[in-house]
């Protein structure tokens, strides 16, 4: 360790796809030593969501090293409208940003990324989306010395990573009745369960995005879902993250069929289930789908020893039926001192919009993400 402090730290910016395509090996090594790393920063990710979303000319990648070890990064593009900006790599189909920091190396990383990212948002503002309270971009925050600004985004809902039947324990009288006869429930029937090997992904991502659409059909299915860049993106990226432990899918078959496929992405202390679908004819069965669901994304993540397990985006009012804790992203505004007007334009451009998605909201009560409605944009943690 002391060796690597006394080398020589750089910070480049990578705007050339390619270079960020050769950065695997490192990349998901860093990924490893960042402790508040999501899924959604794992390289399979963001490399498969630039080929499917990303736009010629916008990348803007950080990288900090020292001695040629990469010990920081900050994956972010350029956007122009409605004004010049810094975002997250990602978009909306993704639940968190974060920058990637060296555990051991932090606070030389952070202060670099912070330098470099000074630089490279000479003529734009910083928006940085769905960041979480303990992630490594709030030490980006609070090291900043310009314009800064920190609001909040969309709510999550979080349980301890530990089997159902710990999570049901402290559920008492009629429902934790209830809770034992939709298990009872789901048993008699012989609902039989089966993980994906990665060499299985692609017809699995099929079968799940074709339930998906049964599930929702006549009920406002999310557009985004059912376009072949969504699909694409899946494929390439969860094949990769299922190889080396990020993502885990699982199918549920009955009498043969699979009538359930669900897709968990995970990484250090989170794990969360990020899509699934269900064929419509098992709420004829009476079979309850969350609980069935849970059941089985809970043991995977006690198994792998995460921490928390995450519901992701969305105060959907089934979840609170397991008492979870309600965890608000935040968002981050940055700016270099003579742009502080510009952040302070862009904190109203916010304001107006989280106004005009009120609005919305109370038009479309059973919208899931009302945010994501009023944009158009695809719907996350599903």
């Amino acid at each position: 360790m002391r060796a690597r402090r006394a080398g020589r730290l750089s910070v480049t910016l990578c705007r050339d796809f390619r270079e960020f395509g050769a950065l695997a090996g490192e990349w998901d090594a860093l990924h490893r030593r960042c402790a508040t790393a999501t899924p959604f920063q794992s390289h399979a990710w963001l490399h498969s969501w630039w080929i499917s979303y990303g736009q010629e000319g916008r990348l803007r990648v950080l990288l900090v090293r020292r001695s040629g070890r990469l010990i920081g990064a900050a994956p972010l593009m350029l956007a122009h409208r409605p004004m010049p900006l810094l975002v997250p790599m990602g978009g909306a189909i993704s639940d968190f940003f974060d920058i990637l920091l060296d555990e051991e190396e932090a606070g030389y990383a952070v202060g670099a990324l912070g330098r470099g990212l000074e630089r490279a948002a000479r003529h734009a503002v910083v928006d940085l989306r769905e960041v979480r309270p303990d992630a490594s971009a709030q030490l980006l925050f609070g090291r900043w010395a310009g314009g800064r600004s920190r609001l909040t985004d969309s709510t999550c809902m979080e349980l301890p990573a530990r089997p159902l039947g710990d999570l049901a324990s402290p559920l008492t009288g009629a429902r934790g009745q209830r809770l034992r006869a939709k298990l009872r429930r789901v048993d008699a029937l012989g609902v039989e369960t089966r993980r994906i090997p990665p060499s299985e992904v692609p017809a699995a991502i099929g079968t799940l995005l074709r339930l998906h659409e049964l599930q929702w059909r006549d009920r406002g299915v999310n557009p985004e879902h059912l376009r072949t860049r969504f699909s694409d993106h899946l494929i390439r990226s969860v094949g990769r993250m299922a190889g080396d432990g990020t993502a885990a899918m699982t199918e549920f078959r009955l009498d043969g069929t699979v009538v359930v496929a669900n897709l968990t992405l995970q990484s250090g202390r989170l794990a969360g289930g990020y899509l699934y679908g269900a064929d419509p004819g098992l709420r004829e069965r009476k079979v309850d789908v969350s609980t069935l669901l849970l059941r089985e994304v809970a043991q995977q993540a006690s198994d792998a020893g995460h921490e928390v397990l995450s519901l992701l985006r969305g105060a959907e009012q089934y979840k609170d039926h397991w008492r979870p804790v309600r965890v608000v992203n935040q968002r981050l505004l940055l700016a270099r001192p003579g742009l502080e007007p510009l952040l302070r334009l862009r904190e109203s451009q916010v304001a107006v919009r989280e106004r005009a998605a009120g609005t919305v909201k109370s038009r479309f009560p059973a919208a899931r993400d009302w945010r994501d409605r009023l944009a158009g944009l695809p719907v996350l943690g599903r």
